[in-house]
């Protein structure tokens, strides 16, 4: 947790950007994996973490504007609460650590809304994104749950992104922990995996590093010698001798601020020579892209630099053909690269996506892309200093999206066919670190993570 005065300061900013209303903030709960007392892994929302700071299940909290008060909603622990969990410190000592002096009963906040509502008083609240959350608002404000999402508050939204957006002093020094945490994450890997593993097996050992570390894994982690399939999580596969492996994986500290690395080691001692030009093309797209990230330039910009430096990089084996700035124009890249190449990084690894990426990476006059391989990009906007993102260039071969390509002879002028033929079973790679976005340039976080091909090896 951070100072008190730290969560009083974001509440007052946000009370001066919001105007006027009450803001309702829905903390989460525990949820039962099975039945009821056997809980998944707790993790409270974010923005609640980041304007109330309390990392406990089941409270709610207002900020009333119209009458200044701050309020927490939550019940203290009952003595059969403590025969199962043992004595713990109270809420209204917890709420006075972030702040808050007035704390309520879970119990009263329906009838509480109930008085704003009946006062016509405007209330402002965020996209659910729980099943539970969208009762609650259905139960206390009468927000039926086809409409909980378009009654979202956009007033609130962009307030709450206009100050998340832009990581403080003491926020880059959390992240900094964990992206550390996540640096260890994927030494071990590039050192330890070794052929006869399964994927499960090595990333298992990972989240026991995160969780070592005080904190867990800020996603599930990918860790594949499928690397073409995006988002593919650990199998019972076995890694074999030639393959390349490929893992994506961060920690997430006990404050909950994320790290979000990737790295890609070839399953054996050494690269393949295919695959040491193929993991070079890539590496040359990271790095043009990291030295680009600068304040003022637009993300989306840097998306395409990365898209073109693939392209040069497939043109120079033969695979791509033309000039590869034209061939961006014409989405070649999304052959090959399909996703973004990044995202905004905080408390939340893909940080409040839940809000909505329009009003996250986008502005008002720079609107989302929603053509194949554009809809995946993120962030697009212009970067600003306090801006944390993450720079993930990649290449995908991916078959079924070849075949329907050479099916259609599509964009025959930038593409060979036939020498793509080679490439048809090759997987993928991708290299990713979190950036710091700086008055002047830019700082990627964390200890250092090798990345060059004979660094690599070298721990292999």
């Amino acid at each position: 947790m951070f100072s008190k005065e730290t969560y009083i300061h974001r509440r007052q900013t946000l009370k001066q950007k919001v105007g006027s209303g009450l803001i309702l903030f829905l903390g989460n709960e525990d949820s039962g994996m099975n039945y009821r007392d056997n809980v998944y892994p707790f993790r409270q929302d974010s923005s609640f973490l980041y304007y109330f700071g309390l990392d406990i299940p089941s409270i709610h909290a207002v900020i009333d504007i119209d009458n200044d008060q701050e309020i927490i909603f939550g019940n203290e622990l009952t003595i059969d609460d403590i025969v199962w969990t043992g004595p713990k410190e109270p809420l209204v000592d917890k709420a006075a650590k972030v702040g808050v002096s007035q704390v309520m009963p879970l119990a009263a906040i329906d009838g509480f809304l109930k008085v704003i509502l009946g006062k016509k008083q405007q209330i402002h609240f965020l996209p659910p994104y729980r099943a539970e959350h969208t009762l609650k608002l259905q139960e206390w404000l009468q927000v039926s749950p086809a409409e909980a999402s378009q009654k979202a508050s956009v007033t609130l939204i962009k307030a709450i992104v206009s100050m998340r957006n832009y990581k403080t002093a003491e926020e880059i020094a959390e992240m900094e922990k964990a992206v550390d945490t996540s640096v260890d994450m994927h030494l071990d890997f590039m050192r330890n995996a070794r052929p006869g593993m399964t994927e499960k097996e090595v990333a298992g050992k990972l989240q026991s590093i995160a969780i070592g570390a005080g904190g867990d894994i800020s996603y599930p982690i990918i860790l594949t010698v499928n690397g073409e399939i995006l988002h593919t999580h650990t199998r019972d596969l076995v890694m074999r001798e030639g393959q390349m492996g490929l893992c994506d994986a961060g920690a997430e500290t006990a404050m909950r601020y994320c790290g979000d690395l990737t790295r890609t080691i070839p399953m054996g001692k050494q690269f393949s020579s295919l695959q040491k030009d193929m993991y070079q093309i890539v590496l040359n797209a990271q790095n043009a892209s990291v030295d680009a990230c600068k304040p003022g330039i637009l993300f989306k910009d840097v998306h395409k630099l990365a898209a073109t430096k693939l392209l040069e990089g497939l043109k120079s084996l033969g695979v791509v053909k033309g000039d590869p700035e034209e061939a961006v124009e014409n989405d070649v890249h999304t052959l090959f690269f399909q996703c973004g190449l990044g995202h905004m990084i905080g408390l939340d690894v893909h940080d409040m996506e839940n809000l909505g990426e329009q009003y996250v990476g986008y502005t008002d006059d720079l609107v989302k892309g929603t053509t194949f391989g554009w809809k995946s990009l993120r962030l697009g906007r212009a970067l600003e200093p306090g801006f944390v993102v993450t720079v993930e260039p990649g290449l995908y071969l991916i078959p079924t999206l070849i075949d329907r390509w050479k099916a259609e002879n599509k964009l025959a002028d930038f593409v060979d066919y036939n020498k793509l033929e080679i490439l048809r079973d090759f997987t993928g790679i991708r290299i990713e670190d979190n950036v710091l976005i700086t008055e002047t340039g830019n700082r990627i976080l964390g200890k250092h993570l090798p990345k060059e091909v004979a660094e690599v090896e070298a721990l292999r």
